[in-house]
């Protein structure tokens, strides 16, 4: 029973805890996170593939 009075209080602003809506937007914004790391780490790998590319002699 204290877990559904806490979740109406964290839904009612009376708690400091997330309501639903905001854990879903986290879990949401954790995800786009990874996929921006993810696609950062490949961009970099990618310039440093090409720049070594560029200054070795061929």
């Amino acid at each position: 029973m204290s877990d559904r009075v806490r979740q109406a209080d964290a839904g009612d602003g009376r708690s400091d805890g997330l309501t639903s809506q905001e854990k879903k937007e986290l879990v949401e914004l954790r995800r786009k996170t990874r996929q921006l790391e993810l696609e950062n780490q490949i961009l970099k790998q990618a310039a440093a593939y090409f720049a070594r590319e560029n200054v070795v002699p061929k």
